[in-house]
């Protein structure tokens, strides 16, 4: 394990990335665009993930410049107690160590989630995807140059140019010491990582995200939430696939109409149950697996459902265990659909799309985890710690 870099060094690096990335700005986006000519792809989500433009430059230099200005989460004490014999017993953070970060098509990831391991405490590995190399190795160089401008070791930004096979092995038979790996990327991906890895792994799992519109539901606001959850951003997990529209839903016919052209606006494929497939515009669903898939892109699935209780029952059993969200003026049902919903964020009158580090208040993700342990949702700098005891005795045997 490295010695631990001081914070007031991690910060200088990381302010230090910032301006690399902006003076850098123009070289990014040129070698972005070779990768994007390059992809041979059709696959919308993924271009998007791969794309790199102004928007998404500001969005890194913002990114390391927040964590540079966020307290050290390395060290924090959640536990002191006094024993009996005098010894003085404390619980602080502790990083993990080498955290190995294994992505695909995202650029932003090398700055972002290599920041937020690296203010952490932690040595970065890097396993991009290889249709984003030419961009990932560039940001990597910029991670050296800013290490180096504070007689920091290039050690800690370390990117493993490995193909599917040689990543696979390291996995298997790490040839250094890895404490942790989080896979970001698709359910391939994921699975991979998990069948071969033999240290801890973060499940940063898919979405599938269902919005439920509860028959006290504020119609406009059913609408908007629907709309923005689907279309804004479909490459992201936190968007919208399934809608469950309650059968007492007043007004319910029009609604669905409205519903239907708002969609076909924005040129979604729409599918539905055996309920909605009556209307023109609505294809029938071709079995209930449709249920449990994820799209990332412009396709929805409408279902009408019998109540509350159905609701819960439906999305705990095909959900991804990400977000789901329940559009209702009554707070108690509310209230019970958030409390019995097995997700890792609950939302009452509200779009999906804010399942984010950023939007949550976290100042940036490392991943959004769907397993249970250690942390669920968006992970966050103050959650890639680990732990530590500390016992302070003056001679003391048991």
């Amino acid at each position: 394990m490295k010695t631990l870099l001081n914070v007031e060094t991690r910060n200088a690096v990381l302010l230090k990335m910032a301006a690399l990335l902006d003076s850098e700005r123009a070289a990014i986006i040129k070698i972005n665009k070779a990768d994007l000519d390059a992809y041979d792809g059709n696959d919308i989500s993924m271009y998007d993930r791969l794309k790199v433009d102004d928007s998404k430059v500001d969005d890194m230099i913002a990114s390391v410049t927040h964590l540079a200005s966020q307290e050290d989460p390395v060290g924090v004490e959640r536990f002191a107690f006094k024993h009996d014999n005098g010894m003085q017993v404390y619980n602080k953070t502790a990083s993990f160590g080498t955290v190995l970060i294994i992505y695909e098509s995202r650029p932003d990831v090398t700055v972002e989630a290599a920041g937020i391991a690296f203010k952490s405490g932690n040595k970065i590995l890097l396993k991009g995807g290889k249709e984003s190399l030419k961009s990932n190795l560039k940001i990597v160089d910029l991670w050296h140059q800013a290490l180096k401008e504070n007689g920091v070791s290039t050690d800690w930004v370390e990117y493993l140019q490995f193909d599917r096979t040689e990543t696979q092995a390291f996995l298997e038979k790490p040839t250094q010491k890895v404490d942790l790996i989080v896979p970001r990327g698709g359910e391939r991906l994921i699975a991979f990582v998990k069948e071969h890895a033999t240290c801890p792994v973060i499940i940063s799992g898919r979405g599938n995200n269902f919005v439920y519109v509860h028959k006290e539901a504020d119609l406009q606001i059913a609408m908007d939430v629907i709309i923005n959850a689907k279309t804004t951003k479909i490459s992201a997990c936190n968007a919208l696939d399934k809608v469950l529209i309650d059968n007492k839903l007043p007004n319910k016919e029009s609604f669905v109409k409205n519903l239907i052209s708002k969609l076909k606006e924005f040129k979604v494929e729409i599918l539905g149950d055996e309920t909605l497939s009556k209307y023109d515009e609505v294809a029938l669903i071709p079995s209930k697996n449709i249920w449990s898939e994820e799209f990332l892109d412009y396709k929805i699935v409408i279902g009408e459902i019998d109540s509350t209780q159905d609701a819960i029952a439906m999305i705990n059993t095909y959900s991804g265990g990400h977000s789901s969200s329940i559009i209702t003026k009554n707070d108690m049902e509310a209230k019970t659909f958030m409390a019995n919903i097995d997700n890792a964020a609950v939302y009452h009158n509200a779009s999906t799309r804010f399942t984010d580090g950023y939007q949550l208040g976290l100042g940036g993700e490392l991943a959004i985890s769907t397993d249970k342990l250690h942390q669920r949702g968006p992970i966050g700098l103050q959650h890639l710690v680990t732990n530590k005891w500390y016992i302070h005795g003056n001679g003391q045997i048991r």
